[in-house]
């Protein structure tokens, strides 16, 4: 590549960021002719491309792309230190290509329509529906917990393998497109990461590769949490960005399933948010739902927190705060918070249905 061609290059990288930010005030404009149309496109091309593999050809092109880039630096050390500012240039056409690749292949996604403008529901609710909520979400767990495992002590262990949960998972999206035929799930592309381990010390479940619209999920995360998982991540694939808007997505798709190992994980995962919600706002009340909850959930929310202590370590914040960042300037103001926004999309979705004749 020529040197006129990469300043090129490098000078659209601050055109691209300046457009971005102007689309991203007709959010309007972004939904009707990017999220539900080029983006449709491309997703449903890139999962037919991709989601026959069996493995994450992703994670494979990060660590190709990774290998590329120790190996040039390598290479071309001496040339890098006697012209910096060429090297910066380079740095800066990658950069470029990059951020254009993001938003045309899924990051214009952060700037749609938020998915209760899509659904008709609001955000904020009170206290005391908060309460109701959970009451309900204890009361749905230990219904599947019980109706799974005959008692009430014991844990739930779900009997499918990763990629039964995952065929599982698309079968959940079909029958939950029958109400909603937007959220239509074809040609799946779903695969346990091979970065699982790496996944697990940063924090994660799982992501989504944007450059190949992979949805990669955190094979080692226990089994019982992996159908929510799944379906927060395919969200994520039909073009939601917002982490609380994938959580809602993952939790009506699973909870609405057919499979009762689904509806379990569905409330179960929902009850983690509606109890952490309800310990800061009314910590007496946490502790009378806390009290009711059957002790084999319990036990559940016991393996889950040992998988995440066993691979606690000091730079887990540090991955945290970058992704906070990258959420909050990716036009979710909340940042990583935004995953407990699920809450009052829950509460106000139930009451949605509630009042409906």
């Amino acid at each position: 590549m020529g040197q006129k061609t990469k300043t090129i290059i490098a000078l659209a990288l601050p055109v691209q960021i300046l457009l971005v930010k102007w689309l991203s005030s007709y959010p309007t404009f972004v939904e009707d002719y990017y999220s539900n149309g080029v983006y449709s496109y491309i997703s449903r091309l890139l999962r037919t491309l991709f989601g026959w593999i069996p493995f994450s050809f992703g994670d494979l092109l990060y660590t190709a792309l990774v290998i590329l880039a120790i190996g040039y630096l390598y290479r071309h050390w001496k040339r890098i230190k006697r012209k910096p500012l060429l090297f910066l240039k380079d740095i800066v056409v990658v950069l470029s290509i990059v951020y254009f690749a993001f938003h045309l292949l899924w990051g214009m996604n952060y700037h749609r329509q938020p998915i209760n403008w899509k659904l008709g529901i609001e955000r904020e609710y009170t206290v005391d529906e908060l309460v109701n909520l959970t009451r309900y979400i204890v009361e749905k767990t230990n219904q599947y917990q019980f109706e799974l495992t005959g008692d009430t002590v014991s844990p739930v262990h779900i009997p499918y393998s990763k990629k039964e949960i995952f065929s599982k998972t698309e079968e959940a999206y079909g029958n939950f497109a029958k109400q909603y035929p937007d959220f239509g799930y074809e040609h799946r592309s779903l695969k346990s990461s091979i970065y699982s381990v790496p996944l697990t010390f940063m924090g994660y479940g799982g992501y989504l590769n944007p450059f190949t619209n992979e949805a990669q999920i955190n094979g080692i995360t226990p089994k019982f949490r992996l159908p929510t998982v799944s379906g927060h991540e395919v969200g994520h694939q039909l073009g939601y960005s917002a982490e609380g808007a994938t959580n809602f997505i993952g939790f009506l798709v699973t909870s609405q399933s057919e499979d009762p190992y689904f509806k379990y994980s569905a409330y179960n995962h929902a009850l983690g948010y509606c109890l952490t919600d309800l310990f800061h706002k009314d910590e007496e009340q946490y502790n009378e739902m806390v009290a009711t909850i059957n002790k084999g959930v319990k036990e559940n929310f016991n393996e889950l927190r040992d998988f995440w202590e066993k691979y606690e370590n000091p730079m887990e914040p540090i991955f945290k705060s970058v992704f906070n960042t990258f959420l909050k300037v990716n036009n979710q103001k909340d940042g990583i918070k935004s995953y407990n926004s699920v809450v009052g999309l829950m509460i106000n979705y139930r009451n949605q249905q509630l009042d409906s004749p």
